[in-house]
């Protein structure tokens, strides 16, 4: 039985959704105390112990502990399976949250998964559906993870009642070392799309103009489609993407639609400013399939959420992670110490 501190770190949802994607794989049980213990509302939230309970029967696991406010969950899990359903988060719960609890299980699953999952596409503190689907699902398939995402309906804060359709096929995990050289080349031309629902048309089209500019102005090529919808939410907000690299930006009330368009391109001009190959969020995003397959990648900050999740990682896995600055960048490395890991 593995033991793991939730309070440890970031002390967020993340350890909570790394220790049970990593229990599914390994087959280990987990019993995770102190769940977001410094947090203004400690313990589960809702869309957590969604996550959970999905995982739990896509690994036919036993539960404990599984509600919201709960601050101890014990988690043991039997053999995954492939499933086929529906998965309703509720009000605006990040979907890509969820996905990213599901999916390292869900590559090792023995059949192919289709899931329906509703809730927020678009909401603050998680990556949005644009992020995951062109930054996110691009680097795993160097791991070899082959899962494909559909957008059906944007979700925005409070309300969500957003949905996406997530396939993923069974995965032979394989090391990965991702670097900054064979990506440069497209990192000098950006991608985005910016959007809003129930709101005037130009609101969409004046975030991609402010992000235009500021990316033309730093050097680099922009490409932003505009998408204006009615839906059951209102929201705004824009997504930019290129290889190994996002940002995104979410509209706010008060806030002008130029502010937001040009917040989400200074982030991204941050990250392609350095030689790293990969940005900060997604980094802690792929330590678990370094864990699971071996590998590495460079990143030009090492953040709080990277550290806790290789702290988490490493109650489960048999390798070791390197930490090496060089040329300005950080190289994060995981060796396995045994033969074979359980992602090969």
């Amino acid at each position: 039985m593995i033991e793991i501190d939730g309070s440890y770190g970031e002390g967020g949802g993340q350890i909570v959704r790394t220790s049970v994607a990593l229990s599914a794989v390994t087959g280990k049980s987990v019993l995770i105390k102190r769940i977001r213990q410094g947090r203004p509302k400690p313990g589960l939230a809702a869309q957590h112990a969604q996550a959970i309970k999905t995982l739990g029967q896509i690994c036919n696991a036993d539960i404990k502990g599984a509600e919201p406010g709960s601050s101890e969950v014990l988690f043991c899990p039997q053999e995954i399976r492939g499933i086929s359903r529906r998965v309703e988060i509720g009000t605006a719960g990040s979907v890509t949250l969820l996905m990213q609890c599901l999916l390292p299980a869900l590559l090792h699953a023995e059949g192919r998964t289709s899931l329906h999952v509703q809730g927020g596409t678009d909401v603050q503190w998680s990556p949005t559906v644009d992020y995951f689907q062109n930054v996110f699902l691009p680097a795993l398939s160097f791991f070899g993870g082959r899962a494909e995402l559909q957008l059906l309906r944007r979700g925005y804060y409070p309300r969500g009642q957003g949905e996406v359709l997530l396939e993923v096929e069974p995965s032979h995990l394989k090391p990965a070392h991702i670097r900054h050289e064979p990506l440069a080349a497209s990192q000098n031309r950006v991608k985005g799309i910016s959007h809003c629902s129930n709101l005037p048309q130009h609101v969409a089209g004046r975030q991609a103009g402010s992000a235009i500019e500021r990316l033309q102005e730093a050097g680099y090529e922009a490409q932003i489609a505009q998408e204006t919808s009615r839906l059951a939410s209102t929201g705004s907000g824009i997504s930019l993407w290129t290889a190994g690299k996002g940002a995104s930006s979410l509209g706010e009330k008060g806030l002008p639609a130029e502010k937001v368009g040009r917040r989400a391109a200074e982030e991204i001009i941050r990250e392609l400013a350095s030689l790293a190959a990969v940005d900060a969020h997604l980094a802690d995003q792929l330590i678990p399939y370094l864990a699971l397959a071996g590998g590495s990648f460079t990143v030009r900050e090492i953040s709080l959420h990277t550290k806790t999740n290789i702290w988490t990682a490493g109650h489960f896995m048999d390798a070791k992670f390197e930490i090496t600055a060089k040329c300005g960048v950080f190289e994060i490395e995981s060796r396995w110490l045994s033969a074979k890991s359980p992602g090969q």
